[in-house]
């Protein structure tokens, strides 16, 4: 079992990084894109032996006191047992590292 959790920036909260990926998008002829938000992405390996419930709430905790700063950012968590994966496409098979494609 794991967990995904992706932190981002809450709403009217301003991004440098994104406005730079943003501008260094345009300039290198990227058309179409009107705003990038940067955030994380956590990939977390659970013990097995815990319920999708005890896991969920694990998680959660985890997201809410360490991962993401609740002042200025919002997070999603979920958990996905192994064999409640989906099947990926080929371009996200080849990722290094073992990382479950959203």
């Amino acid at each position: 079992m794991f967990a995904r959790v992706i932190v981002t920036l809450k709403n009217g909260v301003l991004d440098p990084q994104g406005r730079v990926i943003h501008r260094a998008a345009a300039t290198a002829g990227y058309e179409g894109i009107e705003d990038v938000r940067q955030g994380k992405y956590f990939e977390l390996q659970l013990d097995p032996r815990l319920s999708a419930q005890g896991a969920q709430i694990l998680v959660e905790k985890l997201a809410q006191e360490l991962l993401a700063n609740p002042v200025v950012e919002q997070y999603q968590v979920e958990v996905v047992r192994e064999n409640d994966m989906v099947e990926t496409s080929p371009a996200a098979q080849n990722l290094e590292g073992g990382c479950h494609p959203l």
